[in-house]
């Protein structure tokens, strides 16, 4: 069956089967996978092994499948997954309250997400104010996310994936929109959710000093996949300069 991934791109080729190993501590493991969009592939004869509790980052310079990777590795475990979009995926109608309870929307009764809703309950508010607390966004949580700006729409984008919870934070360029000092202060969370952390990002430096391990991906292709300490400045400008 195919499956369609959470930024509602659905591959006409479907991906090359994978499958999850059963060895301990080891969360997703994909064996020389291939992904098409119509006759192009996004991703090309990958394999790949994530342990828990690992801090990724994936790089590449536009069009390398970083997104594409972060889908499918969704798709192998929707229910152990919270995903900040690149595009955001938020509600622009609703308040920031709203969105972020939404992470949390299919775990709850539908009768009592429509009373909360109308009239969000204290126990349920309570819940959200430390993540927004966390996000410097407190006094927004009435707010609606369309009058936000998109650093403020990128941080409730976040929260709502911290709500959400899970055993794996996915993240699609989080901080993008967020000035740089700010942006190191969402990665720091991030990191320090306590969860298996991948993220796609633009910003090298920040994939130095947030993960663990950084991913190269060029064309589709994994290009290396290093520590921080052993990834070159040589081998940073040949992935972006020559992909």
């Amino acid at each position: 069956m195919e499956t369609v991934s959470p930024s509602g791109k659905r591959p006409l080729k479907p991906a090359t089967p994978s499958r999850e190993t059963r060895i301990a501590g080891c969360l997703f493991e994909l064996q020389h996978v291939n992904v098409f969009y119509g006759q192009n592939p996004a991703l090309r004869d990958i394999t790949l092994r994530i342990q828990e509790g690992e801090t990724v980052a994936v790089i590449g310079p536009s069009g390398a499948g970083k997104s594409t990777l972060l889908n499918q590795l969704y798709d192998m475990r929707p229910d152990d997954c919270a995903f900040v979009h690149q595009q955001y995926a938020l509600v622009p109608q609703l308040s920031v309250f709203h969105n972020i309870y939404i992470g949390r929307l299919d775990r709850r009764a539908t009768w009592y997400n429509l009373l909360n809703l109308i009239k969000p309950h204290k126990p349920v508010v309570d819940e959200v104010k430390p993540i927004l607390e966390t996000l410097g966004m407190s006094e927004k949580i009435s707010a609606r996310v369309g009058a936000l700006s998109g650093g403020q729409q990128q941080r409730v984008a976040v929260g709502r994936a911290m709500y959400r919870g899970g055993k794996v934070m996915l993240a699609d360029e989080p901080v993008s929109s967020i000035d740089p000092l700010q942006g190191a202060a969402i990665l720091d969370l991030i990191v320090n959710t306590g969860k298996t952390v991948i993220m796609a990002l633009h910003s090298v430096p920040f994939a130095r000093r947030f993960t663990e391990r950084i991913i190269g991906l060029c064309a589709g292709r994994i290009r290396f996949d290093l520590p921080p300490a052993q990834l070159t400045q040589e081998l940073v400008d040949e992935l972006y300069l020559t992909c």
